[in-house]
């Protein structure tokens, strides 16, 4: 990894940085879009038949019997550790519910009236992968905002189902598991089959194939987010743990080789040290392959004149991830204005996010913290607009509306007041 100082050298890397995981093989595109349309038209037939060819089995929909007996199969530790941190996602989460809300005055009452979605399809990484983390931070969301309905997908290569995704599902309460995965659950699950209703929200991580099936049946469906390349970018001083600057690099290097990490620092004798200490703890990593292709590519270590402009170079960047480890990181917090998460001081590590402190780890990723969230319960409510006038009410705004209607060219919503503002009390 580079030690990065000229204006040159960090604007290139920003600009490779700002294309990475950008490019979409075609082929990719034209599958998922064949794979879509056939589930639509096909229902449960093509369904079938892409699980077979892509997972070597028929797809099917678990008992509670059945969900209950792949969870026994859970280490008993991992099950009590799910529990700890749902029970600290669910706490945080709470914190997000909303209400309907109203106000009148003059005869006229406004609002808004705030209602959970009705059904919601959870799509969680499954097969030899374990992701148990991804249904407790994508389901108990949708659970706390009062989604009646929740679907989950779980691929299964092979008809192999994770224990550990089981034993969140069935922590959750979860019933409606279908052991489905690729383009062709997304499809099942935003199309409606013979066998599976049509769900309003999709969300859950997954391959290219997935990311792109969701964003192609954005519209008919709502969606998450379209998330990329996991990434951090760590704002410290000549103060911070080079140790723990270099561990928490390598904890966002390690998911992928398009995963970026960069550090910004005012000290460059730090960011020299963060370096030593970076490839000593490299060595030791089970996938240090990933790791390196990754910090070759997609890190570095920004020297900047001073904090403020470390700041600067954050909100630019947008950073999914963000940790804060200097003498005052509250200051630095308040300048903030675009991470999809904040790390403050050298105990908070990305990692707690990741898995129990309790805030959601689905993030916005590549510079999209500019304008999206992280997912919360907010994401799984609709809000409809209230509007009740009474005749003095509707009197007080008929002639602005009038004027406006006209000013506009289109009579007939002027004569829908003008027609009221005749009739007889």
């Amino acid at each position: 990894m580079r030690i990065l100082k000229s204006k040159k050298e960090i604007t290139g890397f920003l600009s490779r940085l700002k294309k990475r995981g950008r490019g979409v093989d075609p082929k990719v595109i034209t599958d998922v879009q064949k794979i879509l349309e056939a589930v639509r038209r096909g229902g449960d037939g093509a369904l079938k038949k892409f699980t077979r060819r892509y997972d070597g089995h028929e797809n099917t929909r678990l008992t509670a019997r059945q969900i209950d007996a792949h969870a026994r199969k859970a280490d008993r530790g991992l099950v009590e550790t799910l529990e700890f941190s749902a029970g600290r996602i669910r706490d945080f989460h709470e914190k997000q519910r909303q209400g309907s809300w109203f106000f009148e005055r003059q005869g006229i009452r406004l609002g808004q009236i705030i209602k959970p979605l009705g059904r919601a399809g959870v799509y969680v990484p499954g097969g030899k992968a374990s992701y148990p983390s991804s249904v407790l931070m994508n389901v108990i969301p949708a659970q706390v905002a009062g989604v009646r309905e929740i679907a989950v997908a779980v691929p299964s290569p092979g008809g192999h189902i994770n224990p550990a995704v089981m034993a969140a599902v069935r922590l959750l309460g979860i019933g409606e598991v279908y052991t489905i995965g690729g383009a062709q659950a997304v499809a099942a699950m935003a199309y409606g089959t013979q066998s599976i209703k049509k769900v309003d929200k999709i969300v859950g991580p997954g391959n290219i194939y997935v990311a792109m099936a969701k964003k192609l049946v954005f519209g008919e469906v709502d969606i998450d987010m379209i998330a990329g390349p996991s990434e951090i970018l760590i704002i410290a001083d000549s103060s911070a743990d080079p140790g723990f600057i270099a561990a928490d690099m390598l904890s966002q290097a390690e998911h992928d080789p398009l995963a970026s990490s960069v550090l910004v620092t005012d000290s460059e004798p730090l960011a020299l040290e963060a370096q030593k200490q970076l490839r000593a703890q490299l060595k030791e990593l089970q996938r240090r392959a990933i790791a390196s292709r990754s910090l070759v590519k997609y890190g570095a270590m920004i020297i900047r004149k001073d904090l403020e402009e470390a700041v600067e170079l954050a909100n630019l960047i947008a950073p999914e991830h963000l940790e804060i480890m200097t003498r005052q990181p509250d200051a630095l917090a308040e300048k903030i204005e675009c991470a999809g998460a904040i790390f403050l001081g050298d105990w908070s590590p990305e990692p707690l996010g990741d898995y129990a402190a309790g805030p959601n780890h689905v993030l916005p990723t590549g510079g999209t913290a500019r304008f999206s969230s992280p997912l919360g319960a907010y994401d799984f409510l609709k809000h409809t607009s209230y509007l009740k006038f009474s005749r003095k009410g509707f009197s007080l705004l008929a002639d602005k509306v009038e004027a406006l209607a006209e000013a506009e060219g289109l009579t007939a919503h002027r004569n829908s007041v003008s027609i009221r503002k005749k009739a007889k009390m």
